[in-house]
């Protein structure tokens, strides 16, 4: 079950640390080989390939024409979902929707007296391809987050790509696809359809971009095709840490810690807290909690190999360790969290207070729930339309303009020994 660790045990907070950064695929050199070798064979084979990954790994044998989901299975899957659940999708489509408008960014130009006009020209890329996982349990607000910031930011052609069965057997990804209106959805999975996005094979065609969550087989292969395409990120395990003092529910916490924990066996869950009371009443309500959650194997064993509660002298001192962590969800369940969070550096999304739980960040709130992982929060940021565009600088000097600024930028192309460089604005002001 989860550990407590003393605030004297510097050694076993270390070593704990240590080994949630040990789960990065980056470090894996083995994980690596195999995706290099998946990569390397669709690009070469294509279809056939895919057919034969998917045999392989998804146990399910799928002709060429089986690659691209019809429109009617769409609507047919759409059509089985709850009442309760497709106004819930809509509901979070228009908030998610909202909160992504306000991420526009617009093209700008300014003239100096010398008539040099300078500016940045915003464009929407034009194809990108998302990744939506299936397997132990397939996500529609995967679907919400990743398709509504790309169609605001106005990309033209979005492709899905998920493990053969998603679309047919969760009638809820199914209806999102359907409420956000994408139509071009391929049944595939894993490295081999980063691959296919990346590369193109006869029946997908290529994209310039791969965002979305998957297993490490997918977020090895999105930083091997990296370059070839653009990526959002290099997606590690889901992870929260939870700061609270004595005025926190340990109820309301440990029901957060297990929601978290049954994300995957490699999900990490935290607590950082200043009270031993608080501490060990959470392990007492993870286990009464535990007995009735469906996912009680996965969610103990997440627990017991990447959660912790880790005592600590004071909330100033959590702060520390939040900033070391870079967490990708952070709950603040302290007596003043706006103080707490002016000590917060490094965090993917911020939640504040007893009824901010993670998963109203997760379905409904509005701000992007894929969101940096493993201390990448440390320099990136949650998804976001500015994901989706593309930043073009503009330049234009007039002949006044240059005539003033071509001999101090002949002087620094030379000092950098690039003669050419030097000629080519020099060459403007021979009469």
């Amino acid at each position: 079950m989860i550990r407590i660790i003393p605030k004297s045990d510097r050694e076993g907070r270390l070593e704990f640390m240590a080994r949630l950064a040990s789960r990065s695929v980056g470090v894996d050199s083995a994980l690596l080989g195999v995706v290099s070798a998946i990569i390397e064979d669709v690009r070469t084979r294509g279809d056939i390939a895919l057919l034969e990954y998917t045999s392989r790994f998804d146990h399910m044998e799928l002709g060429v024409s089986d690659l691209r989901v019809s429109r009617e299975v769409l609507q047919q899957s759409a059509s089985r979902v709850e009442n309760g659940v497709l106004l819930a999708l809509r509901a979070s489509i228009r908030n998610v929707r909202a909160f992504h408008e306000r991420q526009r960014e617009e093209s700008w130009i300014d003239t100096t007296q010398d008539q040099v006009r300078l500016g940045q020209k915003i464009t929407p890329i034009e194809s990108v391809g998302l990744y939506v996982p299936g397997g132990t349990a397939a996500y529609p607000s995967s679907v919400v987050m990743n398709v509504v910031p790309a169609q605001v930011a106005g990309v033209t052609r979005i492709a899905v790509t998920t493990p053969p069965g998603t679309v047919r057997n969760n009638p809820a990804v199914a209806a999102a696809l359907v409420e956000l209106g994408v139509n071009e959805v391929f049944a595939v999975g894993g490295a081999q359809a980063i691959a296919a996005l990346a590369f193109g094979t006869e029946t997908i065609p290529r994209v310039d971009k791969i965002t979305g969550p998957g297993n490490r087989y997918v977020a090895a292969a999105k930083k091997l095709v990296f370059g070839s395409v653009g990526i959002d990120s290099i997606a590690g395990p889901s992870e929260v840490v939870i700061v609270g003092d004595e005025s926190a529910r340990a109820d309301y916490i440990a029901a957060d810690l297990l929601a978290q924990a049954e994300h995957g066996e490699d999900a990490s869950a935290v607590l950082i807290t200043t009270s031993e009371i608080v501490a060990n009443e959470v392990v007492t309500e993870i286990e009464r909690q535990l007995s009735s959650l469906p996912r009680t194997s996965i969610a103990r064993a997440s627990l017991n190999s990447y959660g912790a509660i880790v005592l600590v002298e004071s909330v100033s001192e959590a702060s520390d360790i939040v900033n070391e962590l870079a967490p990708e969800h952070l709950q603040l369940l302290t007596t003043d969290n706006e103080a707490t969070a002016e000590g917060i550096k490094h965090a993917g999304a911020i939640f504040f207070g007893p009824y901010s739980p993670e998963a109203v960040g997760d379905y409904f709130a509005g701000p992007n729930h894929v969101l940096p992982t493993g201390r990448t929060a440390r320099f990136s940021s949650a998804l976001g339309v500015y994901d989706f565009v593309k930043r073009t600088s503009l330049i234009g000097y007039s002949k006044l303009a240059m005539g003033n600024a071509a001999e101090q930028i002949a002087s620094l192309a030379n000092a950098e020994g690039l003669v050419g460089h030097a000629r080519s604005a020099l060459i403007r002001l021979e009469k």
